[in-house]
């Protein structure tokens, strides 16, 4: 058994793989100041709803953004599972060429969503993920990631107009019966749900028009549903992409 773990910003997201096939998959929310203990204790408690016992696992491969979290979840692999957990970056023996500037800077998370984007829908392709920041993700058709875009995500962007304009109530994110709002919560759902869909597209257009090829779009990540309805551009949406990623880095590694 393989324990997956995509540790994110706001989320950490995890699963266990037996034999390959997702057996069962869980998030929990990524806090720094959680101790190794607390991390530990919530995942065994979560594999044993599923009667995994914590001598079951055999690796544990991680894709983290949060540099401050790695010393925790390596402690919490060591002290609940005895296992020295793999960290995914870009020495890792992925498969995956990186035509990028440099490749030291990439996120672990974009490498991981590339390798399961190639091997799930082929090359081109453009993987976008939804989360704390938006990411765009290029893959050629030759399969070399070259590069892509970062924005600030949906939440982040939300938040901060909500914490500086003292006037403008929060509101939930739904799509509004109209683009034209005729209330301030109306306007405000336009603006966030048609306006970020907007910026989403604008992008994967322009990206597909300077890579000269026609990419399979996949979209990822917590609000990779709700934005696909928006966006006309993204073509699949597979919200275990970069979970399925780290199973299959961790096969190849294998190998």
């Amino acid at each position: 058994m393989l324990l997956a773990i995509d540790a994110g910003n706001s989320n950490i997201t995890l699963a266990v793989f037996e034999y390959g096939r997702l057996f069962m998959h869980s998030r929990l929310t990524s806090n720094v100041n959680r101790t190794s203990d607390e991390y530990g204790s919530d995942i065994r408690h979560l594999l044993q709803l599923f009667d995994v016992g914590p001598k079951e696992l055999d690796a544990i491969l991680i894709a983290s953004v949060v540099p401050a979290l790695n010393l925790t979840l390596t402690r919490m692999a060591a002290v609940y599972f005895n296992l020295m957990p793999l960290f995914v970056d870009h020495t890792t023996r992925t498969g995956l060429k990186i035509v990028y500037d440099s490749p030291a800077d990439l996120g672990a998370d974009r490498i991981v969503d590339a390798v399961a984007a190639i091997e799930k829908y082929g090359a081109p392709c453009i993987v976008v993920d939804f989360g704390t920041a938006t990411t765009f993700n290029v893959v050629n058709g030759a399969g070399e990631f070259v590069g892509g875009a970062i924005s600030p995500g949906l939440k982040t962007c939300s938040e901060a107009l909500f914490s500086r304009a003292a006037q403008l109530p929060r509101v939930e994110f739904a799509r509004p019966p109209k683009i034209i709002g005729s209330s301030t919560v109306t306007g405000l759902q336009s603006g966030l749900y048609h306006g970020y869909a907007g910026l989403v597209d604008a992008l994967i257009m322009r990206m597909i028009d300077e890579l000269g090829e026609a990419p399979r779009v996949i979209g990822t990540g917590g609000l990779a549903h709700a934005m696909a309805s928006a966006s006309p551009s993204i073509q699949v949406v597979d919200d275990k992409l970069t979970l399925e990623g780290l199973r299959l880095i961790y096969e190849r590694l294998k190998a």
